[in-house]
């Protein structure tokens, strides 16, 4: 594997497992938090829009789904204008959550990015940014 794809893996690999042992208590996994921060964001959204925003297909954004609704952080209902369509709402659990979900994102990026002077953070954010821009 190219070092680049290589520290990159590691270092997503590293993040999620930091994320589960932070998001534990809270009864949530790692894959929990860009579910929750994204419909925290977006109330409403559908299950299609959340699965193209977090980059997740669209069978196991439903079981994640049914995961958080069973321990009471989103609410799901069908869609008034589409019934096909099923949209998917914070409950007061997941906006309560929310702040510490944002405390781990960054408490982790501090921690990666300890080493770093400011102008090395900022060419790397931006250099990720310009890769991400083309996947």
């Amino acid at each position: 594997m190219p070092a680049l794809m290589y520290n990159i893996t590691h270092i997503a690999r590293c993040a999620a497992q930091y994320r589960s042992e932070e998001m534990t208590p809270f009864g949530l996994k790692a894959c929990h938090a860009s579910y929750l921060v994204t419909i925290c964001r977006h109330p409403g959204i559908t299950q299609d829009q959340l699965a193209k925003r977090i980059f997740i297909n669209k069978s196991n954004v439903a079981r994640q789904l049914v995961v958080l609704e069973e321990n009471g952080f989103v609410e799901r209902r069908p869609s008034p204008d589409d019934k096909r369509a099923t949209l998917v709402y914070p409950t007061q659990k997941a906006m309560d959550i929310l702040p510490e979900i944002h405390r781990i994102f960054h408490d982790w990026e501090a921690f990666v990015a300890q080493d770093l002077t400011e102008e090395e953070r900022i060419l790397a954010v931006k250099m990720l940014e310009k890769i991400h821009a083309r996947s």
